[in-house]
């Protein structure tokens, strides 16, 4: 019998609201874990934590850390933490416009690369933010939302509430489980992957969801975020 590959590309499968997961059960252990590597990281790379804030205030003005509201288990909000990687006061409008488009076609509306999730050149990304976006040192601060409890090192990419009226009653299972530092969608391809391709993904986590299947993704994510394949 050929072994089955627990990160193997998403087949699609129909989305019935009826049938819940068996991954939506109560998990201590995968909180407890959440909870005990993420200090781990935060002590392990402070010096990094530290570098990153002083390159972001040294390099243009406004904040050190992006706040930004996202929806976790149950579509309930929380504030997200990010280091800063855009000029401070930029509008959100472009974005939104792009990823409305995205989901009623796959080809980037500005003519970027195929599946291409996040926008190709954006004016609005300072220099060093760019650098902090290739190698996700910019998402470092969410180890505090894991700590808080308003995310989990792995499950679905966290959804703005705007994102989550496009995604409508689809795919809400993805909402069943709090939303992950990494996850299916960012050991598969990040932004390289198409919109609705990453949802799918979402779907199969949260329907797969095991103590196995983290660790394989945590793993997986270290290469992945080494390589910067699909980061902007």
């Amino acid at each position: 019998m050929i072994a089955q590959d627990p990160l193997r590309q998403p087949q699609v499968v129909p989305r019935n609201e009826s049938q819940e997961p068996a991954s939506v059960r109560t998990r201590p252990g995968k909180r407890l874990f959440d909870l005990g590597v993420a200090v781990l990281l935060l002590v392990v790379t402070s010096p990094l934590f530290l570098c990153a804030a002083l390159m972001v205030r040294a390099t243009t003005p406004g904040p050190i850390l992006f706040r930004q509201t996202r929806l976790g288990v149950g579509r309930r909000p929380f504030t997200l933490y990010k280091f800063r990687t855009m000029h401070s006061g930029s509008s959100d409008g472009i974005h939104r416009e792009y990823v409305r488009r995205l989901f009623s076609q796959d080809q980037p509306p500005n003519g970027g690369r195929p599946g291409l999730y996040k926008l190709d050149s954006d004016p609005r990304v300072t220099r060093v933010g760019g650098w902090l976006r290739r190698t996700s040192i910019d998402e470092l601060p969410q180890l505090l939302n894991v700590i808080r409890g308003d995310m989990s090192l792995v499950g679905p990419r966290p959804a703005l509430p705007w994102e989550g009226e496009l995604i409508g009653t689809a795919y809400s299972q993805r909402f069943l489980m709090p939303p992950g530092l990494t996850g299916l969608w960012q050991v598969s391809g990040r932004s390289s992957l198409t919109m609705r391709q990453g949802l799918d993904l979402d779907l199969e986590y949260v329907r797969r969801q095991s103590f196995r299947l983290d660790l394989l993704i945590l793993l997986k994510t270290v290469p992945a975020v080494l390589s910067t394949r699909g980061a902007l």
